[in-house]
């Protein structure tokens, strides 16, 4: 089975095992990535409580952690999180949003990375290149142009998934996904996903969704990355402007079949 078809496999069965994912996400995308994890069949909860979080995770069937709007009391509900699905094999699913725009961020990021087994890490090119230790420029929490046109995204993705034994996946104009054996480049989504809030944070928290169902960090991270990009593909062509792209990108979600992902999916892989 090639990655085309396992992917769409995985869109298939999330539907029908809805695994429940524990998104300790940020304020500002909190209910898109509800929404969103709804739309592909899975079901979320939002529990940042740390007197809580070891008891959620434990009947979770995937950690999402997002630093997107980071406070002290939060920081250590996602170590306390992550340390305790670690414990019961559950994975974690990263996203180091806007690491390298301020060093908190970067702390924050270094500090769950040295700390908590990840099963994924997603950001832009700026985020990874900071996590892996490059220079970057971030530009707040987006991509900075300069980074934005990194032509060595696969050797960044290959080189901080063997250092950390995981999973990298690099979204972009073009997408870069590997487990440090494998690059997978998808050349889904529009340029217009960029205007809108969101998209990133619902990839993220849509990976938590389609790792819990099919137990593959990797095959789980592409599907949800080319999943997101057909969505918006399909949002656009119906689009009267931001807001029913928005809008319209969950409705392609919900709408999301095995047919629809393979007649639509640009996908391709090599191994390293």
């Amino acid at each position: 089975m090639g990655i085309k078809e396992a992917c769409s496999e995985i869109v298939k069965i999330t539907r029908e095992k809805s695994p429940l994912v524990h998104n300790m996400t940020n304020y500002v995308t909190v209910n898109d990535c509800a929404n969103a994890v709804l739309a592909i069949g899975a079901s979320p909860v939002m529990a940042d409580e740390i007197e809580e979080v070891r008891d959620m995770v434990s009947i979770a069937s995937a950690l999402v952690i997002n630093i997107g709007t980071l406070n002290s009391r939060t920081i250590e509900s996602m170590l306390a999180a992550g340390k305790r699905a670690n414990e019961l094999n559950i994975p974690v699913i990263f996203d180091p949003v806007g690491a390298g725009a301020t060093p908190l961020r970067t702390k924050v990021s270094q500090r769950i990375m040295s700390e908590i087994k990840l099963a994924v890490i997603r950001g832009n090119m700026s985020e990874i290149k900071c996590v892996s230790g490059l220079a970057s420029a971030t530009k707040g929490v987006d991509a900075a142009e300069d980074d934005a046109a990194e032509d060595s995204g696969a050797d960044i993705a290959v080189n901080l998934a063997k250092k950390l034994g995981c999973t990298v996946a690099i979204t972009g104009a073009v997408d870069i996904i590997s487990d440090g054996k494998r690059v997978c480049r998808i050349s889904n989504g529009v340029a217009d996903m960029s205007k809108i809030t969101g998209t990133g944070c619902m990839t993220t928290s849509m990976t938590g969704g389609y790792v819990g169902a099919c137990g593959k960090a990797y095959e789980g991270a592409v599907t949800a990355v080319a999943v997101m990009g057909i969505s918006g593909e399909i949002s656009l062509e119906q689009s009267r402007g931001t807001g029913s792209l928005r809008s319209g990108i969950i409705d392609s979600l919900s709408n999301m079949t095995p047919e629809i992902f393979l007649s639509r999916v640009k996908i391709d892989e090599e191994s390293y």
